[in-house]
């Protein structure tokens, strides 16, 4: 009898499970089809991005010219990362749904007490920086934590720049 009943809970587990890669089949597809598109300078840049935060589509307005390139370029910048946050936002929405759901499932170590929680060891990954490249918050020490100095003396390295300013400046001699 105890049997039958170890057969029927595994059958129900099975039946879990499926059900589960169900809901995650369709939440990868509807997050597939997710985009966001995000404005900036006036309206006068409109950025569209996928799922994954690449961009699909951009967009001038007809006043873009009375924009420099370097606002331009912010602009662009600023609605891309802006688009970005609202798919990513979408997406974790959806996520949160399925979560919901699979959190009403058991956990195997329920059905089988020597195993341990898978879903508590997975680690969470971490933020991504917007910052561009070579910002402080993206220089990081082998421990991860971002590289700091405090203290330093400036240094010119271009030997023709150094003879321009300084103490020793060659005009002083």
């Amino acid at each position: 009898m105890a049997n039958e009943a170890e057969k029927a809970q595994l059958a129900g587990l099975k039946d879990l499970v499926q059900g589960a890669f169900v809901s995650i089949t369709h939440a990868q597809e509807q997050r597939a089809q997710l985009t966001a598109a995000a404005h900036a300078a006036g309206r006068r840049v409109t950025i569209t991005v996928n799922a994954d935060g690449v961009v699909i589509k951009t967009e001038f307005s007809d006043s873009i010219d009375d924009l420099t390139y370097s606002e331009i370029a912010a602009a662009v910048t600023a609605a891309t990362q802006d688009a970005a946050a609202q798919v990513r936002q979408q997406a974790q929405r959806l996520m949160a749904d399925l979560q919901r759901e699979q959190a009403r499932m058991p956990s195997m170590s329920e059905f089988f007490p020597m195993m341990p929680d898978i879903r508590s060891m997975i680690p969470t990954p971490p933020e991504v920086p917007t910052s561009p490249p070579g910002s402080p918050d993206r220089v990081a020490d082998a421990s991860g934590n971002a590289v700091r100095f405090t203290e330093v003396e400036e240094y010119e390295h271009d030997p023709a720049k150094r003879e321009q300013s300084g103490i020793a400046a060659p005009v002083w001699e």
